[in-house]
């Protein structure tokens, strides 16, 4: 399977609009992924942040739709090239989630159902930057694009916003992820073309 879902045309938007260098804007919501897509039962998903000294924080499905909920609007940016400006979501923030977490840690490694990882600062996840989203567009996530629930962190290329997300494991040292092994930037700011290490 490629890693591009078919039909993908990418027809850009107006030129008028801002996106990042090297960037281009479409309508399109392409689906690229590494392997098989996992099928993640709500019954069965469970999102865990475990602390630098082993501490653990658990929900279930039901108490996570039980956490206050906030809607952003916002655009992604794909290191692909692809932008899609205006993206609307629904789903936790990542400050309510560590909220009554200790911790000194300054990295984080986001650890997905299907083997996946991706590490960011924490500074990436607090202050309004990032959630854990559930729904897209008004409907629930469907799996090809990370349902039951993903990450997002719109500031960083889409990578970072780890689909079908089952934890966050706080570090004090930076351990790269799935794709930052492979070659891509540790943090991945779009608006500094940070696609590669050494960009």
């Amino acid at each position: 399977m490629g890693i591009v879902s078919p039909g993908f045309q990418g027809r850009p938007r107006s030129a008028g609009e801002s996106v990042p260098p090297g960037q281009y804007a479409t309508d399109d919501f392409p689906v690229l992924s590494a392997g098989p897509t996992p099928r993640v039962p709500q019954a069965g998903w469970e999102f865990t942040i475990t602390t630098e000294t082993g501490a653990e924080h658990r929900w279930d499905w039901s108490a996570f739709l039980a956490l206050p909920s906030e809607s952003p609007t916002v655009d992604i940016h794909c290191v692909t090239q692809w932008s899609k400006l205006g993206t609307s979501w629904e789903g936790v923030s990542l400050d309510t989630l560590l909220g009554e977490v200790e911790t000194s840690a300054e990295f984080a490694l986001v650890h997905s159902y299907g083997g996946y990882t991706t590490n960011l600062p924490l500074t990436d996840l607090l202050d309004g930057q990032a959630w854990v989203v559930h729904r897209y567009e008004g409907a629930p996530l469907d799996p090809e694009h990370g349902g039951p629930a993903r990450l997002l962190v719109p500031h960083l290329y889409f990578w970072k916003s780890a689909k079908w997300v089952r934890g966050i494991r706080l570090l004090e040292r930076d351990e790269q992820g799935f794709w930052e092994l492979a070659g891509y930037h540790d943090r991945g700011d779009p608006w500094l073309e940070q696609r590669y290490q050494g960009d």
